[in-house]
């Protein structure tokens, strides 16, 4: 193992993967989708140095109401034998209560079915929590093969505010959040001072869903998106992911609301970061 200080969304490491051939099959009964509706939305916020506030115009759109979960990947695998990009590159990084703010460690036997590394437990009788330690990448191939894509920025925003224009699709604020979202309540990562209700991840749709219907939009895992922001434009190796997750604090990373963008390299693999899918 080695260790890392890096921000979970801002790690650079570098490799490339091939993507399997698409395929015809049923997932009806794996995901369900809520339909946006085409209209002007309301993204951003207010001097935001990234994303500012404005008004978008999004065409009809359908996003699952869930992440991707471990048993719908599992298919994936199952059907095409695609090795992920942790699983190439040995390059996951994970995480454990103890290590200092922004602390992630390097473990080479992590990816998807051991999200935290061998050392722990992995993914048996979890195939209702969201897939983790994936990259990218990963990502775009299970789209592929299943006729899916990533949403946009906007999408993605358009959809977790459900019709909202605040930080949170909820009233009450950061206290209200725990309703709603998977994430990290102690003070710090060195210690867990605080009942947490799942120390990691949890399964998709425990809590809240927005008035629109859809989990975990502010927790659990961040949620990788197809583009970026004009200002990241140029640069090719990086890629947005959108949320918060279970590591995310009120004092670390603070990402869980309708507005910040995050950012990772596409071949990193962090056990925190997952995804949700829109139909073609």
């Amino acid at each position: 193992m080695f260790k890392w200080i890096v921000s979970p969304f801002l790690l650079l490491l570098f490799g490339c993967q091939t993507s399997p051939e698409s395929k015809e099959h049923d997932q009806s009964d794996e995901l369900n989708f809520v339909q946006i509706e085409k209209g002007h939305y309301m993204v951003g916020k207010s001097q935001h140095p990234i994303n500012p506030n404005r008004e978008v115009d999004i065409e009809t759109f359908e996003i699952s109401t869930t992440e991707v979960t471990n048993k719908m990947w599992s298919r994936f695998i199952e059907e095409t034998g695609y090795l992920t990009t942790a699983e190439k590159l040995k390059n996951a990084m994970v995480f454990y209560p103890g290590l200092d703010e922004f602390e992630w460690v390097g473990d080479s036997t992590a990816n998807w079915r051991y999200p935290f590394g061998k050392d722990h437990e992995g993914i048996k009788g979890k195939e209702d929590y969201p897939v983790s330690c994936i990259s990218y990448i990963d990502a775009l191939a299970f789209c592929e093969w299943g006729g899916y894509r990533l949403p946009t920025l906007d999408e993605w925003e358009t959809a977790c505010r459900a019709g909202t224009n605040d930080a949170y699709h909820f009233e009450g604020g950061y206290d209200s959040l725990v309703i709603y979202a998977n994430i990290w309540q102690s003070k710090t990562h060195k210690s867990v001072d605080v009942q947490e209700d799942y120390l990691y991840h949890s399964p998709v749709a425990t809590y809240k869903p927005n008035p629109w219907g859809l989990y975990d939009m502010y927790g659990n895992c961040f949620e990788f998106c197809a583009d970026k922001p004009e200002k990241w434009a140029d640069n090719e190796s990086m890629v947005c992911a959108r949320g918060g997750s279970w590591w995310c604090s009120k004092n670390s990373c603070n990402y869980f609301n309708s507005y910040d963008i995050g950012r990772v390299h596409k071949a990193a693999s962090f056990s925190n970061h997952g995804f949700r899918v829109v139909k073609l």
